[in-house]
């Protein structure tokens, strides 16, 4: 090196700490020497972050935003965390959202960085929403769909039961327990662990309806169906077509991008961009067949189709199924104009919950009521299974049974029988017994027994002067002794017919 250049270089030197003393931290001196360096390199600005100094770091990371040679999702981050420092939530929120869609890591939220804004409302509404987390409620969800998928597998399995019954009652409880299984994903956060579970349950919005309208059908009028019936089907088949086009065939990545432009608009990440227009649907939907079940019910009720067992069964099923209605509707109302009410939903998702329930509970307890019309017969006598009894003879016959004992009074012939009953029904010794058994759940003899002790009762309580004797009372409701009276009448009453006078007498 000439003497010349190593002068220079001294001076160079000399000029350099000059400069480092007029100022007075290092801070700077290396803001007057970053024109000189590269002042807008990607190093500086995380120099800069480094030592708090933010402002200065978020402008250089704007400027490199675009920069196809740096990691994007690098820079998304230390403007989130460096907007978070000074307490800038929305701007930290907004990088935040950015960065997530591009590498989706919900653990970059519990960064220590965030913690200045950590308790502002942007930073609650997407880290209260992407980071999994188990709650009661989610717990509670997944314990009622696994009890529904139980159902489900007990029903199919349950060879008693109608099959056409049996198949129609099984899916419209799994579409309730597939609907609540997803619920308890999004109550736990983990739609973004499985991006496909979004709007996974949707596909069967229009499928409540004319499932449980066919079954009560089926059950009720041993309804089969026709070609024609699968018109029913045909909102369903176009929202899967729909929802298969725009949603289901994206992959992952697009599903998490979705969910987080949903998110940053203020929504819910797992609600559809159509979800007025489906809510509205999902409403006409089980309006119009809420109103068909109600006919089918009503019919069934009226005509007395069913036994007393099925139509409790179908009384306590239509209730729910209706209070459903009610409480989704009332939440599509407030949806629609753009309002949001968490007791509504949880109104209508505990609707499902106890139909759920209550399926399981007369699955475990009573599956015979399944079949509706296609089993009548009570389980205490399985000998009529196979009875060709159809639901309108059944209650033809129940009348003109109540008919003979209540007015023609044919229980006051000593020597009834069920086949002079069956006689007079113009019908079977075994559908009289049949009738009996199934619309009344006692034998014969205790029929005929329940109308003479009723008799009997009367005629005591108008004898206040106690001038009948008790074996005529007996003969006059057909008895042929006062022993076999006695014994029948004590069963019922407790009391012994004079016992029952006397009360009568001093009442």
């Amino acid at each position: 090196m000439r003497k010349s250049d190593f002068l220079v270089f001294l001076f160079f030197l000399l000029c350099m700490s000059c400069i480092a003393k007029t100022y007075k931290n290092g801070a700077e001196f290396e803001d007057k020497l970053a024109p000189l360096v590269l002042q807008d390199s990607l190093e500086w600005a995380d120099y800069y972050y480094n030592i708090h100094r933010y402002k200065k770091a978020i402008s250089i990371y704007k400027k490199n935003l675009n920069n196809p040679n740096i990691a994007k999702t690098h820079i998304l981050k230390k403007l989130a965390l460096s907007e978070a420092a000074l307490e800038n939530s929305s701007k930290s929120t907004a990088s935040l959202n950015d960065y997530l869609q591009l590498d989706f890591n919900p653990n970059f939220l519990l960064n220590e960085g965030f913690d200045p804004i950590r308790e502002s409302k942007d930073f609650k509404n997407i880290s209260e929403t992407v980071i999994p987390r188990v709650t009661t409620w989610s717990l509670l969800y997944l314990f009622v769909a696994i009890i529904g998928f139980y159902v489900v597998l007990l029903i199919l399995l349950n060879r008693q039961i109608h099959p056409t019954s049996r198949f129609l009652i099984a899916v419209f409880i799994f579409i309730h327990s597939f609907f609540i299984l997803h619920l308890c994903i999004n109550r736990a956060n983990y739609y973004f662990e499985y991006p496909h579970t979004y709007l996974m349950s949707t596909w069967a919005s229009f499928l409540y309806g004319p499932l449980l309208y066919f079954y009560f059908k089926n059950t009720s009028e041993k309804y089969s169906f026709k070609p024609s019936d699968i018109l029913h089907l045909i909102p369903t088949v176009l929202l899967v077509a729909y929802l298969t086009l725009n949603v289901y065939a994206f992959s992952g990545e697009s599903k998490v991008q979705l969910m987080l432009s949903r998110l940053q608009e203020g929504l819910n990440p797992q609600d559809s961009s159509k979800l007025a227009l489906l809510v509205v649907l999902k409403i006409v939907s089980l309006t119009v067949y809420g109103y068909f079940i109600r006919k089918v019910y009503l019919k069934s009720k009226n005509e007395k189709l069913l036994g007393a067992k099925n139509q409790i069964w179908q009384k306590n099923v239509y209730h729910i199924h209706i209070f459903y209605v009610l409480t989704y509707t009332a939440y599509g109302f407030v949806i629609i104009n753009g309002f949001k009410n968490g007791i509504l939903f949880d109104a209508s998702v505990a609707a499902m919950a106890l139909m759920v329930i209550y399926v399981g509970y007369s699955a475990n307890i009573q599956p015979d009521v399944f079949s509706g019309a296609y089993a009548y017969t009570n389980r205490l006598f399985p000998k009529y299974e196979k009875s060709g009894l159809t639901p309108s003879l059944s209650h033809e016959l129940k009348e003109n049974l109540l008919h003979l004992f209540a007015v023609d009074k044919i229980y006051k012939e000593n020597n009834i029988s069920l086949d002079m009953v069956a006689q007079k029904l113009n019908t079977t010794r075994h559908n009289a017994s049949q009738i009996i058994n199934e619309h009344f759940n006692v034998s014969f003899h205790e029929f005929v027994n329940m109308y003479r002790i009723k008799e009997a009762k009367q005629l005591l309580i108008d004898d206040k002067s106690r001038r009948l004797n008790i074996i005529n009372v007996a003969y006059e409701v057909g008895y042929n002794n006062k022993v076999t009276f006695n014994k029948a009448f004590k069963k019922d009453t407790q009391l012994t017919p004079s016992q029952y006078q006397r009360n009568v007498a001093s009442a």
